[in-house]
C-alpha cells in the first residue's frame, strides 16, 4: 500500500517534474509572410487602377490662387473630329504652334482646356491630348458638361 496521496510509488516527485521551457529564441515568420502576401495582392490589384486616370492638373480652390491663374487656351474637338483653337479651325500640323501662340510667352506653363463633343470619336480627343502632352503642355484640363443628369439627352 502506498502511503500519502503523492506521486505514486516511493513518493518521489522529483522525477515527475516537467522540465522548464526555455524562451523561444526563433521568430515565427508565418504571420509575417501571411501579412506580406495580403499586402502584395492588394497592391497588385490596385496598381493598374492608378494608371487609368487621365493626367490632368485640377484647379486650386483657394481664393488667392484664383487671381493668379491665367485664362486657359481652349482646344475644341468637334463632332466630326475637327480641331479648333479658340473659335478658329486648325489643321492637325498647326495645332501646337497655334496653342503656343494663343498661350503667350509662357504657353507651356499655362492651362489648356480640351473640350470634346460627346459624339466625337474617342480617338480624336485622345490624340489631341497626347499631342499636347508630348509637346510639353503639362496643365491639361478635360472640360465636361455637368448641367444635365446622366439619363437626359440634350
Amino acid at each position: 500500500m502506498a502511503m500519502g496521496g503523492g506521486g505514486g510509488a516511493g513518493g518521489h516527485v522529483r522525477g515527475r517534474r516537467r522540465a522548464r521551457k526555455r524562451p523561444l529564441s526563433e521568430i515565427n515568420v508565418t504571420p509575417l509572410v501571411d501579412v506580406m502576401l495580403v499586402l502584395l495582392i492588394i497592391f497588385m490589384i490596385s496598381a493598374p487602377l492608378l494608371n487609368v486616370a487621365v493626367p490632368v492638373e485640377l484647379p486650386k480652390t483657394e481664393a488667392s490662387a484664383m487671381n493668379s491663374v491665367n485664362e486657359p487656351v481652349v482646344v475644341t474637338i468637334g463632332r466630326d473630329g475637327e480641331i479648333f483653337v479658340g473659335e478658329s479651325a486648325v489643321a492637325w500640323d498647326d495645332l501646337i504652334p497655334r496653342v503656343s501662340e494663343a498661350g503667350g510667352a509662357d504657353a507651356r506653363d499655362n492651362p489648356v482646356s480640351v473640350r470634346g463633343d460627346g459624339r466625337a470619336p474617342y480617338q480624336a480627343v485622345a490624340r489631341v491630348m497626347a499631342r499636347l502632352s508630348a509637346a510639353g503642355f503639362t496643365k491639361l484640363n478635360l472640360v465636361t458638361d455637368t448641367a444635365a443628369s446622366p439619363g437626359e439627352e440634350g
